[in-house]
This record gives C-alpha cells, sequence and structure tokens, in this order.
C-alpha cells in the first residue's frame, strides 16, 4: 500500500480535507491538491495530529487554470503512477435562473465539470498504462433531483453524473473503476462559505427575493440534521480500496428514498412534495 498513490482535488476545506486524511491514515501516499496552498494549514495540523503527515504532499492546483493545469501534467510524469483519483473541487452556485448571468454558469462549469474533465484527463495514461486505478468523482444528490434556486449546481452536477456514466463504460477494460459519490446535505462549508448567490438574488427588489428567503430558511432549519462529512471520507476511501464496485453511491439522511420517489413518482406529484416542504419552512 506504501507504493499507491491517491490524488484528492480541493483538499483545503470539507470533503477534500477529510478524504485526504483518511487516505494517509489507510496507507496512501495522498497528493492534497488545492488551488491556494497557502490555505493547507488545517490539512497538515490535523495530519500531524493522526501522525500521518509523512503520507501527505500538498500541491498547488487551480482546476481552471491552463498553466496550473500545464505544471500538473509534468508533476505527474514526476510521480509515474497514479492509482486513485477523487475529483472533489468545486464550489455551489445559486440564484435564480432570470437573475443569473450567464458568466456566472460558465464559471461553476468551468470549476465543476471542465475543471474535473481536464484532470481526469490528465491522469487516465498512468491508470491505463498500469491497467489499475479508481477515478471517484463527488457528485451529490443534486445530479440526480433539481432544486429551485441551484440551477448552477444542480446542472453542474447532472452534467458530472452524465460524464462519468461516459467515461466508466469507455475505461473499464483497462482496469479503471469510475465511481460517483452523491452526498445529501452534510456539515460542511458548501452552503456557507462555499456557496455563491448571484447578487441580483440577494436584492430585496428582486422579484424571487421572498423565495430565496424561503430556500435559505429550509437550508437553515434543516441544518441541525446534516451528517458528519467523516462518513463521506470513509466511503470514499472504502471505495479506493474494494474491486468491483458500483457506478453510484448515494449517502446521506433521506438520500436513497428522495432518489427513489424522484424516480417513481409523476412529476406533478414530486413538484407537489416540493412545494410542501418548502411551505414548512416559511
Amino acid at each position: 500500500m506504501k507504493d499507491e498513490i491517491a490524488i484528492v482535488t480541493g483538499s483545503s476545506s470539507g470533503f477534500g480535507l477529510l478524504i485526504s486524511l483518511e487516505l494517509a491514515k489507510r496507507g496512501y501516499r495522498v497528493i492534497a491538491t488545492m488551488r491556494n496552498s497557502d490555505r493547507a494549514f488545517d490539512l497538515m495540523a490535523k495530519a500531524s495530529e493522526l501522525g500521518i503527515g509523512k503520507n501527505i504532499e500538498i500541491y498547488q492546483l487551480d482546476v481552471v487554470s491552463k498553466e496550473s493545469l500545464g505544471k500538473f501534467k509534468v508533476f505527474l510524469s514526476s510521480l509515474g503512477r497514479v492509482d486513485a483519483l477523487v475529483n472533489n473541487a468545486g464550489y455551489a452556485g445559486a440564484g435564480f435562473v432570470e437573475e443569473i448571468p450567464i458568466e456566472e454558469y460558465k464559471m461553476q462549469f468551468d470549476t465543476n465539470v471542465f475543471g474535473m474533465i481536464e484532470v481526469t484527463q490528465s491522469v487516465l495514461p498512468y491508470m491505463r498504462k498500469q491497467r489499475k486505478g479508481k477515478v471517484i468523482n463527488i457528485s451529490s444528490i443534486s445530479g440526480r433531483i433539481g432544486f429551485p434556486g441551484l440551477s448552477p449546481y444542480v446542472a453542474s452536477k447532472h452534467a458530472v453524473e452524465g460524464w462519468s456514466e461516459c467515461l466508466r463504460q469507455e475505461v473499464k477494460a483497462f482496469g479503471i473503476d469510475v465511481a460517483l459519490v452523491e452526498p445529501g446535505s452534510y456539515r460542511t462549508n458548501i452552503w456557507s462559505s462555499g456557496k455563491q448567490v448571484t447578487e441580483k438574488s440577494l436584492q430585496i427588489d428582486s422579484p424571487y427575493y421572498e423565495y430565496m428567503k424561503k430556500i435559505e430558511a429550509h437550508l437553515q432549519k434543516n441544518e441541525s440534521q446534516y451528517g458528519d462529512p467523516q462518513d463521506v471520507a470513509k466511503k470514499v476511501a472504502d471505495i479506493a480500496q474494494q474491486k468491483g464496485v458500483p457506478l453510484r453511491h448515494p449517502i446521506g439522511k433521506g438520500v436513497r428514498v428522495g432518489i427513489f420517489f424522484k424516480n417513481i413518482l409523476p412529476w406533478n406529484m414530486w413538484e407537489r412534495l416540493v412545494e410542501k416542504g418548502m411551505k414548512s419552512n416559511s
């Protein structure tokens, strides 16, 4: 195991930080990438406390920068192998469609989708050559279910889901597994500092202002029920070590139930359930 290398993107906080620690605990040499390496303190402090600091290497990577991605390819050649790639870098764009500039949609896709694709493209030749590897993409329940006020994030995660389906079928013959982890609501910063709401939807004169307040009230009301993100980190590490894993791994309170009912209910019934849930928090 000491020779096995795992790369984790977006490792400075949230799922990425915990996944890096969990993989390091299990003996992987972890390349923990992040856009700003100055934010590595929390990760390395926790790694030191756990006695696994020697298993983690910080690497600066901005998944939307051509220059940074070019340097990453050179760095990969120095590693020579990659056994697991965890595509975790991302953020949550929010607001209402009418008010979201197209540039914000493009920024969302550049990070959550195109950045993921370019990192994976850089890693695949190594996995294919060694005929072994795991590509684990951090998706979301938002990749299976659309929610009002979150269209940039939801659309990007739906794209990740479809792309991952294609990728899995393309690389399976080379011994490479592709898996999607689909968390529900967890105690990470993606719905606080990680959420980027478009400016117009936050203004009181927006026609959607009251609707946005209902959505935020819904998120805040249920915050105490959010899951422990460590569970997701353990799930990812389990997938990295298993053989023949399924494509999709929904995880979190109510996630499997929500997906089940979304798939079987007529749309008008599903829509009423969503509206009822919103009203109960207003």
